[in-house]
């Protein structure tokens, strides 16, 4: 985790496991692990895989902050999927989420 924590940092905004505990405007990254996927056989882990929910908060659409990620976790051999984008009323924010595999 400290090492996806490091890599969502290279993006120059801030980040934060699960949520932020002031109030931060975006642009913004949180992540958190949502669940795991591992690999075992004979009642032992033989690899362990994370899986990572990154969200991208941006106050208008920004295709350049989005590529920046996205070179970033291919980069880093890091496999992901764009699940939704989506903007909140509510926040005036549109969030991206990723789905990544660690």
């Amino acid at each position: 985790m400290t090492e996806l924590y490091e890599l969502l940092k290279q993006m120059n905004i801030p980040v934060a496991y699960h949520h932020f505990v002031q109030e931060t405007n975006p642009p913004f990254i949180t992540y958190y692990r949502t669940d795991t996927n591992n690999f075992y056989a004979d009642n032992k882990v033989y690899e362990k895989i994370n899986n990572y929910r990154v969200e991208l908060y941006i106050r208008q659409k920004d295709v350049v902050l989005e590529s920046q990620l996205e070179t970033i976790l291919d980069d880093n051999d890091i496999t992901y999927e764009v699940e939704a984008e989506a903007y909140i009323k509510e926040e005036d924010v549109y969030q991206v989420i990723y789905n990544i595999n660690i």
